[in-house]
């Protein structure tokens, strides 16, 4: 074996080691690092490419940079295809960022709220929790089934978390299947 080969092989065992270390989770194909901040790891998933390229749009991104905690209940491009069309085209126009910053932040819960957290909340609620957003409008969650979360927005749709537990270096990422409409 010559030295580039053995350098390759160490260079892809160092690498599966810390990813292993890590504890990675993978979101849309990607493995997703608890040492990278929110925007760093989000950028990796082809499933969030709609979400990323409306958080460039609203100039959110030096805030989801920031330090927080911030939990974020990402919307897949799936979610944001499933709008009434041209619903996305027209909140990424720059004279409708402020209404896509409000659209954005009520997906986006100060503090770190992973499965056990809104479990904790739901089950302290009497079965339901309802949590403020960083926009100032309120999300409501509920259990369907033993081990999915529902959240309610205030226009009535109902999210499911798909994927749990996505932790950042500045919070947490909860993935869902819908896009949340504040009032």
């Amino acid at each position: 074996m010559n030295n580039m080969t053995k350098t390759l092989i160490l260079s892809l065992a160092l690498t599966a080691a810390t990813v292993h270390a890590e504890n990675t989770v993978n979101v849309g194909g990607q493995a997703m690092f608890p040492s990278k901040d929110i925007i760093d790891n989000a950028v990796n998933s082809v499933d969030h490419t709609t979400l990323v390229a409306a958080v460039k749009a609203a100039g959110l991104v030096e805030t989801l940079k920031g330090k927080g905690p911030f939990t974020v209940f990402a919307p897949t491009n799936a979610a944001f295809a499933a709008l009434p069309a041209g619903t996305v085209d027209g909140l990424l126009k720059p004279e409708n960022k402020a209404a896509l910053a409000k659209v954005l932040t009520y997906h986006v819960v100060p503090g770190t709220y992973d499965m056990k957290a809104l479990n904790a909340a739901i089950q302290q609620g009497g079965g339901t929790a309802e949590l403020k957003t960083a926009s100032g409008g309120k999300l409501r969650f509920m259990h369907n089934g033993p081990s999915n979360i529902q959240i309610k927005d205030e226009a009535g749709h109902v999210a499911n978390i798909s994927t749990y537990d996505v932790y950042q270096s500045n919070g947490v990422i909860n993935v869902v299947d819908t896009v949340l409409m504040p009032k």
